[in-house]
């Protein structure tokens, strides 16, 4: 059974839910990453953020990266999966939520993220197409 810590990339790198959106945004950069997880201070998962997320939600209002803290932006409960979950689970939960990357959780702790690209490099090739669709859709 292949798992989610089987083919997450390990090792997520957060962004503190106090850093500003300017910091939050040269790390996506200098990890060449669209997202990152959104951790407190406790070191649990608070959320996540996407480049999308501060051009949207900030920029494009007219607020001010540098001083928009990447927390304000973490909405809800994330969703996530867990590090020993099969890969049909963490298929269902993409499919679910329509979301293209998982936080990786062992317990509360963050270990790693499952991008769409790690399911479909896992999956037979004539289920790639399908999850791509119905995740993307």
């Amino acid at each position: 059974m292949t798992t989610a810590r089987d083919i997450m990339t390990p090792d997520a790198e957060c962004v503190g839910e106090n850093d500003d959106l300017v910091t939050a945004a040269r790390k996506m950069r200098d990890l060449n990453v669209g997202a990152l997880p959104i951790c407190g201070e406790d070191g649990k998962l608070k959320g996540m953020l996407t480049d999308r997320d501060i051009v949207v939600k900030v920029l494009a209002e007219g607020g001010d990266p540098s001083s928009t803290r990447a927390g304000s932006l973490g909405e809800g409960k994330p969703i996530t999966i867990g590090a020993d979950d099969d890969l049909e689970e963490a298929v269902r939960t993409m499919k679910q939520y329509q979301v293209r990357r998982l936080p990786v959780i062992d317990g509360h702790k963050l270990v790693g993220m499952v991008a769409q690209a790690d399911i479909a490099r896992a999956l037979p090739p004539e289920r790639v197409g399908d999850l791509l669709e119905d995740i993307s859709s």
